[in-house]
């Protein structure tokens, strides 16, 4: 019985109508990224609004790439509607197979390294 026509609350869904855009993305993050079976590293995206701060993240994350021999481009986000699709609300950010790994920090090379293995 709802009170004074108030309607039950109901489980948010996404914009196609599947599971909520949380579920979703660690579904995503254990088993496919980019709509293909992952076994490893399958995307690396740095999300800024291009300072200094988010240029040397890009970077950073590119040279870890390249240390760790991985044959994939690291993705550098400047259009903040992107960016917010992520969630993440602090800038830079650090995106590993569709999920944010790191928020509002700068890391050196060898700590993205650290978070790609």
């Amino acid at each position: 019985m709802s009170l004074f026509g108030k309607k039950k609350e109901e489980a948010p869904t996404c914009c196609c109508g599947s599971a909520p855009a949380s579920e979703a993305t660690e579904a995503k993050a254990t088993s496919e990224c980019c709509g293909k079976p992952v076994d490893g590293i399958c995307c690396v995206k740095v999300l800024g609004a291009g300072c200094k701060s988010c240029h040397e993240l890009y970077e950073n994350a590119k040279q870890a790439v390249e240390n760790m021999g991985l044959d994939l481009e690291v993705e550098y986000i400047t259009d903040m509607e992107k960016v917010m699709a992520y969630g993440a609300m602090s800038m830079p950010a650090l995106v590993v197979n569709e999920q944010v790994v790191s928020v509002g920090r700068v890391l050196k090379a060898a700590d993205v390294e650290k978070l790609l293995q």
